[in-house]
């Protein structure tokens, strides 16, 4: 379904919900943020800060669909907003590399953090369900960026499971590289879903059907 395919009442209420779900999200990173900023400096810890600087990315990412949906004609602003989401996942993606490459070498080494461990399972908990919101209402809205946007948020949660890995090993039999090998895969993941995004941003052919894996290509052959 795309948003051509609509009534007008029913297109304009998932509107209405997708910015909601992107006010709660944002409001919720910049509170994560902070605390994981601040909590992962008073710990020394490389993987808080990794998930503080992940939050930011995250609001990045949930601003530019608010930018989009903030319009009469949100469709005019889609690629646009594909752009930011794509380049939020590569800065993602490049950041967590980095530093899992400083913590296996040696030269960064996570410290026990309980406030760090129930952040990370809040987030683990809180995360799921904004994707599913967000994910669920862009596709019957027919919004690539909100896909997108919704990926971006349940990488969130990856990186929250991998926190909570490897600082509650870190814990408890001092394995300070667990979170940093989890962290690697998730570099990864953040590659793809940013491909993806920027292959919704150039094709002018069923975007949404691309992010979701519902087609392999778009008709033209550009993805």
């Amino acid at each position: 379904m795309t948003a051509t395919a609509l009534e007008p009442a029913r297109r304009d209420l998932l509107r209405r919900r997708i910015r909601l779900v992107v006010a709660v999200t944002i409001t919720w990173n910049v509170v994560e943020a902070a605390v994981a900023l601040i909590a992962g400096r008073a710990a020394s810890s490389a993987a808080l800060i990794g998930f503080g600087l992940d939050s930011v990315v995250e609001v990045l990412s949930a601003a530019a669909v608010a930018w989009q949906f903030a319009s009469p004609d949100p469709e005019k602003r889609e690629r646009a907003a594909l752009l930011v989401i794509s380049v939020a996942f590569f800065a993602l993606a490049a950041y967590v590399t980095v530093e899992s490459v400083l913590a296996l070498t040696g030269l960064r080494e996570p410290e026990h953090s309980t406030v760090g461990i129930v952040l990370g399972v809040l987030s683990l908990v809180v995360m799921p369900v904004l994707s599913w919101s967000e994910r669920r209402t862009g596709r019957e809205l027919g919004s690539a960026s909100a896909v997108a946007d919704s990926k971006q948020t349940l990488i969130c949660a990856y990186l929250s499971a991998a926190l909570v890995v490897g600082l509650g090993l870190n814990a408890l039999f001092g394995w300070a590289w667990a979170d940093s090998v989890a962290a690697l895969f998730i570099a990864g993941f953040a590659v793809r879903e940013g491909i993806e995004a920027w292959r919704g941003r150039a094709c002018c052919a069923a975007p949404v059907s691309v992010l979701t894996g519902e087609v392999e290509a778009c008709d033209d052959g550009c993805c």
